[in-house]
């Protein structure tokens, strides 16, 4: 990240402070958080995330007047390019989708269950001021999760974006599909894998059920139950469209994060095929602005070179899968496996500073130290 951090910093610390200045009591109420790194149980609160229809802690759309909305899309969009600020309106409007895929029916508690007024702001401390914060976005499918310390920003992980449908029908046989370059790419490359790479790439033949590291604030290979995934006091649907593919210890030890990483390093792959994954890092990476983006460490061929690729389940299109790409700073996952290979999760994460914790200890450091 280079000093247009700091610029998008600026931009994010306006948005917010908008945002925040037109709340009323009760909204800053379920808005404000208190600073990153604050303390023991405000960094639990600031790190916990969710990707299901859950409640992700915040003011929801359904508590604000559209203006409010137009203000939170417009922090939203600070963070994001413009393809994946894109990307994310477009997997909010798929909750109308969804419901008419359920028949209008699904009922988990709530007035409406496929809501795509129920996203969630938080911002955490004093926008602009001379202290970190940062701010959190999500609901069902999106997550987004963003620290600034010392005016730059300095973290951009966990980022989760979903689509349920993955594809859906439009007129003239088009179709919707929010996240098909992710997938599209990253099948060609393992298709195009010579057959001992292959061989090496597949480490089951069926997926796991869902992204190995789940919502867990730290990458580890602790394995995350579904009850995990929802807040501790609501009800978990358990629906036929969604199959319990869970793994046996064999099969969850041959797709776990332990090291040594696991899959085909790019150092191994041709020119053609270090092409597609650099364009496949694109999709993930290139979700937010190009300043605060790490894309471009990827243009070294040694970063690139220890990029790992591995796959679970079939290769075919149509067909439940998995997919990963793990290195230094870096971890993605995917899996299409639910509504009979049409719901889709993919997640990028930074093993080493999710949520920015090595750059806020150093701050905190050198700036609080007694």
């Amino acid at each position: 990240m280079t000093d247009a951090a700091r610029e998008v910093a600026d931009l994010m610390a306006k948005a917010a402070r908008e945002w925040l200045d037109s709340l009323d009591a009760e909204q800053r109420r379920l808005a404000v958080g208190p600073a990153p790194g604050v303390g023991e149980a405000a960094e639990a609160e600031r790190t916990t995330w969710y990707y299901t229809p859950t409640d992700h802690g915040g003011l929801t759309f359904s508590r604000q007047r559209p203006a409010q909305h137009r203000m939170v899309m417009r922090l939203v969009a600070s963070g994001l390019s413009e393809a994946g600020y894109n990307t994310v309106a477009t997997v909010i409007g798929l909750e109308n989708v969804l419901d008419r895929v359920e028949d209008f029916s699904v009922y988990w508690g709530r007035e409406r269950s496929r809501d795509p007024n129920m996203y969630y702001l938080r911002v955490f401390g004093e926008p602009g001021g001379t202290e970190p914060w940062g701010w959190r976005f999500g609901g069902h499918h999106v997550s987004l999760n963003f620290l600034v310390v010392d005016g730059r920003v300095t973290a951009t992980t966990p980022m989760f974006m979903g689509a349920d449908p993955a594809a859906s029908p439009l007129l003239g046989g088009a179709a919707l599909r929010p996240l098909g370059a992710p997938e599209d790419l990253a099948r060609e490359l393992v298709r195009s894998l010579r057959p001992e790479a292959a061989e090496r790439a597949i480490l089951l033949p069926r997926p796991p059920y869902d992204v190995v590291a789940g919502n867990s604030p730290r990458v580890d290979d602790r394995v995350i139950t579904r009850r995990e995934l929802w807040q501790p006091d609501q009800n978990v649907p358990d629906r036929p469209d969604q199959p319990h593919t869970f793994l046996d210890d064999a099969e969850r030890r041959a797709v776990s994060l332990t090291p040594p990483l696991k899959g085909v390093p790019a150092a191994e792959l041709d020119a053609g095929q270090r092409e597609l994954l650099r364009a496949l890092l694109g999709t993930y990476l290139g979700r937010v602005q190009d300043g605060i983006s790490p894309l471009s460490r990827y243009d070294d061929p040694a970063q690139l070179d220890a990029v790992h690729f591995a796959w679970a389940g079939s290769t075919e299109p149509g067909e439940p899968h998995y997919y990963r790409l793990h290195g230094p700073r870096l971890l993605v996952e995917w899996t299409k496996v639910h509504r009979g290979a049409n719901h889709a999760h993919a997640v990028w994460r930074d093993p080493e500073t999710d949520f920015g914790g090595d750059v806020l200890a150093a701050h905190h450091a050198a700036h609080h130290a007694s």
